[in-house]
């Protein structure tokens, strides 16, 4: 099956050269391009892509809005958002994953982990590393925006014991194959457990997940660099 992308980014060069690396591949496609969050908004809700390659900062509507925008729409629910900044780690990157965007890329990416993370994400997986799981969790995700938190402590009560033990796990940052060696089960077993638990909580994609077990207490965040303990 073709992965059908949509393009958003605010410079014209930029959008020029992922759709020839994108367009490059059998296994997806370029749909159409949007020079900021509006359009991008428009567009996914016209053509109902199944990815949205979009960059945070752009004049106008900028990405943050746009990816809310996006995963708050019912229509649009099997729509994945990737987003591609300049910084890998910050605030706006924090917000996005809070709004419902499946993971992130620095724009210094190379060409092959650009069109893996596109074929990971719209596969309904998420595309965080450890670090910067960790990194998110401690800077901003532990600590969510106003009216932003996506459950409660209480909400675990609906998960077995072995979806929590999982779900801990995946919010360390570990994937579904060291999650399985540490548990002596398969990798479809613990993809079982992760898909119930979101399922369960009605977290979007695996980055919800991971949000969700910090904002429940069921993992704690790293204490800051330097702390003491």
């Amino acid at each position: 099956m073709t992965i059908r992308v949509l393009l958003t980014d605010d410079q014209a060069l930029l959008r020029a050269t992922f759709r020839i690396l994108i367009d490059s591949c059998a296994d997806m496609e370029v749909i159409a391009e949007a020079g900021d969050g509006a359009e991008a908004v428009e567009l996914a809700r016209a053509l109902r892509p199944d990815l949205v390659l979009m960059d945070i900062r752009m004049p106008g509507t900028d990405g943050l809005a746009a990816t809310a925008a996006v995963c708050a729409d019912p229509a649009l629910s099997d729509t994945r958002v990737l987003i591609l900044t300049t910084f890998e780690i910050d605030e706006y990157v924090a917000g996005a994953l809070r709004a419902g965007a499946s993971g992130f890329l620095g724009k210094d990416v190379t060409a092959d982990a650009l069109l893996d993370g596109i074929r990971t994400v719209a596969a309904g997986e998420s595309l965080l590393s450890p670090v910067a799981t960790r990194s998110l969790i401690s800077r901003f995700l532990a600590a969510p925006a106003q009216g932003a938190r996506l459950a409660v402590p209480g909400d675990l009560g609906a998960l077995t014991a072995r979806e929590r033990e999982v779900m801990a796990w995946v919010a360390e940052g570990h994937s579904n194959e060291e999650v399985a060696g540490k548990l002596f089960v398969s990798p479809l077993t613990v993809r079982t457990h992760v898909h119930r638990a979101m399922a369960k909580l009605g977290a979007r994609d695996r980055a919800q997940l991971v949000v969700i077990a910090y904002q429940t207490g069921l993992v704690q965040a790293p204490p800051p660099p330097g702390a003491r303990s």
